[in-house]
């Protein structure tokens, strides 16, 4: 008899559950967890994990997806529906909320039965949320969406797994999708067949909406640092930069990113964390910086010049 059972066919997260409770590790960068919740304090937490339902990567590779919301009731039903409706059937759901006051937690409650765990309580911002998950996690690989993002297809999932080795295989990247606040499209990001990490001396080049993280990676590297406000998962892979692992490109599009983040319309802010995160991992000396930030200031005010034309041409026309 298999020790995985299928609560409901209908959802992804509810294909592939045991019983059996996966044993808690305890590594050099952190000590995984199976609930939040001490002997201290009470918690609001809740999901199949808390019903004695858990997930493996013994059958399948696991993938966990994390959820970083607060007051995210206009759009975390959606980027909940994206992810337990996939179509690959071995995903792991945690949802990280900063203490809502809206109806975030309704909605989270609501699809309870498809979310693996779920923990509201007040934070440190979204690098101490991304911590909690990725302790939390069971995967073999991490990613993270945002209460407004969520997955382009389906299939996403089974594409972006499809042919990846979970032993050698550190870093997957797929495509993204930018979209407005109203779902429309911005733009699709583009990757090259082969990654360059210089791109990341520029930019975040592989934004972490498409972006699955070995846990070997967090193993060897650590959780992200709290300090960083906005660009955490941007200082998380500069650590490796001597030592830049493999990324695995995938030419889809895997994710939808949508442009209501904590960064938004927060350029000069994220520059300059920007620039502090590649003198700390030595990636940049401060002379150097001066030649990067003109050429990605140059780029950025020509993009935004060509999107205000092309906007005026459609207003005279």
């Amino acid at each position: 008899m298999s020790d995985f059972i299928c609560l409901d066919e209908n959802y992804s997260t509810t294909q592939n559950v045991s019983k059996i409770k996966p044993l808690v590790k305890v590594d050099e960068s952190f000590k995984t967890k199976l609930f939040l919740r001490d002997n201290n304090r009470g918690i609001d937490e809740g999901g199949l994990r808390t019903t004695g339902y858990y997930k493996s990567s013994v059958t399948k590779t696991l993938i966990t997806i994390i959820i970083a919301v607060f007051n995210g009731e206009k759009h975390l039903e959606e980027t909940i529906l994206s992810i337990i409706n996939q179509t690959y059937n071995n995903i792991e759901l945690i949802i990280i909320d900063g203490g809502s006051i809206d109806g975030t937690l309704d909605i989270i409650r609501k699809y309870e039965h498809a979310i693996d765990y779920w923990v509201s309580e007040k934070d440190a911002g979204i690098s101490d949320a991304f911590n909690k998950g990725v302790t939390l996690s069971s995967g073999d690989y991490i990613n993270f969406q945002g209460d407004g993002d969520g997955f382009y297809a389906k299939d996403s999932l089974s594409k972006i797994i499809n042919n990846v080795n979970k032993n050698t295989d550190i870093l997957i990247s797929g495509r993204i999708q930018r979209v407005c606040i109203d779902g429309s499209e911005m733009y699709v990001s583009e990757l090259k067949s082969k990654f360059n990490k210089k791109s990341l001396l520029f930019r975040m080049s592989i934004p972490h909406q498409g972006l699955f993280t070995n846990i070997k990676y967090f193993k060897k590297y650590g959780l992200f640092d709290v300090n960083n406000r906005y660009c955490m998962d941007y200082e998380h892979l500069l650590r490796a930069y001597h030592e830049f692992p493999n990324v695995v490109v995938k030419n889809i599009i895997v994710a939808k990113w949508r442009a209501d983040g904590l960064g938004n319309n927060r350029e000069i802010d994220i520059f300059k964390e920007y620039n502090k995160i590649k003198v700390d991992n030595k990636v940049a000396s401060i002379p150097s910086l001066y030649i990067i930030n003109f050429l990605t200031l140059f780029k950025y005010y020509i993009k935004k010049t060509i999107k205000l034309i092309i906007k005026l041409n459609g207003l005279l026309a």
